[in-house]
């Protein structure tokens, strides 16, 4: 391990001394649930150990520790709203083509890719895909309803279907 390595990893182990039962805390009235807020400030010290980084006061550490851990708690509840609406979409099925809950992971995770996909486009482009892939509306119709010509719809779906592509490949960010 180089020194810079060790520091690093000291400089995270007192931020985690110092903060971390502050952070729970924080999580837990945030959440209201006392395991997910174990979990979210895990999961924000584990971020801080991938890229550490210094703070010149308690202030500054509190401040990107709290953001850092909201953008955590949007994320599971994101991932959360993502599962009710599939738990739901299974409970309108008839049982007997009802996946397993390995294919419920994997459909739960390629939802919210593509969830991340979405949110990463311009608007229109994101509202295009959705209309042509969800609602399969034409290009003519989009472009209308978006008050744009149907070359930029195509220019729009393009831009999507490039990133699912990206997705699929294990490079999108």
């Amino acid at each position: 391990m180089s020194t810079s390595d060790h520091a690093s990893q000291s400089s995270v182990e007192l931020l985690y001394i110092d903060h971390h039962h502050w952070l729970q805390g924080w999580l837990r009235r945030r959440l209201g649930n006392a395991s997910d807020a174990a979990d979210l400030a895990h999961d924000a010290f584990l971020r801080l150990l991938a890229a550490p980084r210094r703070f010149d006061s308690v202030a500054q550490a509190r401040g990107y520790l709290r953001t850092m851990a909201n953008g955590l708690c949007i994320d599971l509840w994101r991932r959360r709203e993502v599962e009710q609406a599939w738990l739901q979409t299974l409970a309108a099925r008839p049982e007997a083509v009802e996946p397993s809950p390995e294919h419920r992971a994997v459909i739960i995770e390629t939802l919210l890719e593509i969830g991340d996909m979405l949110r990463r486009l311009p608007q229109k482009a994101a509202t295009a895909f959705v209309m042509a892939q969800v609602d399969g509306a034409p290009y003519r119709e989009i472009a209308h309803r978006l008050g744009v010509s149907e070359r930029m719809v195509k220019k729009y779906i393009a831009q999507a279907m490039l990133q699912c592509a990206l997705i699929e490949a294990g490079l999108a960010p």
